[in-house]
């Protein structure tokens, strides 16, 4: 029968500690698993949005260019008309069409989602130009949007994915941003987006499935 003396106990490895950040080192945050998934894929849903608008855009393009008509698949009725929506003035407000941009910022997005699902960890200024850039996305979609129902009056079902993708993501690295200090706010709403981060992106989409519902009410009731 073997007996554990000292010298035994002495020599096993002890569990190696977490390196300690030095005081002069930047804050740097990591993100959970399920908001560097959320990112992910809501990314990927804009890449995938951007990628059929881009392709219909050209076919578009060459159609006219052959003098044939080209209709794209997703323009089911005088509403959901995403033909309408590509061969606008605000389909090109940057002088190239508006999905080549979101090519390259959804495609940043995934790529943050993957680096922190490998354990990456940022800086307070990289989560806060992250969520800048966000919320540039979301002004631009809340315009895209009035220009659709109250200008172009069409819908594009491929926006409209493009639109829930960037108002989720806005809200959640808002949230992030917010619960780990990184944006200021009082501890009240640091509490809410504690508990409550789901209402605000269901209640933003909500309202504008409303403003939908109601513009065209006597289509969708017909």
């Amino acid at each position: 029968m073997s007996k554990t003396t000292v010298r035994d106990v002495d020599m096993e490895p002890e569990p190696s500690a977490p390196p300690e950040r030095p005081a002069s080192a930047p804050r740097t945050e990591g993100a959970s698993r399920a908001l560097a998934l959320l990112l992910v894929i809501t990314g990927a849903a804009g890449v995938l949005a951007a990628w059929v608008i881009t392709l219909d855009k050209f076919k578009l393009l060459e159609a006219k260019v052959k003098g044939e008509t080209f209709v794209p698949g997703c323009s089911l009725n005088p509403v959901v008309s995403c033909g309408s929506v590509m061969e606008s003035d605000q389909a090109s407000v940057f002088g190239f069409p508006n999905p080549m941009l979101g090519l390259v910022t959804y495609g940043i997005v995934v790529c943050v989602g993957v680096s922190l699902l490998a354990r990456a960890r940022f800086p307070r200024w990289y989560w806060l130009t992250l969520n800048a850039g966000m919320l540039f996305g979301v002004v631009f979609c809340a315009w895209l949007m009035f220009q659709s129902l109250y200008r172009i009056n069409a819908l594009c079902l491929w926006c409209c994915l493009a639109w829930v993708a960037t108002i989720v993501m806005f809200w959640y690295v808002t949230s992030f941003n917010v619960r780990q200090g990184l944006l200021p706010a009082p501890g009240w709403l640091k509490g809410f987006f504690g508990e409550f981060t789901w209402v605000l992106p269901v209640l933003h989409i909500g309202i504008i499935g409303m403003l939908i519902l109601t513009r065209w009410w006597e289509f969708w009731t017909s």
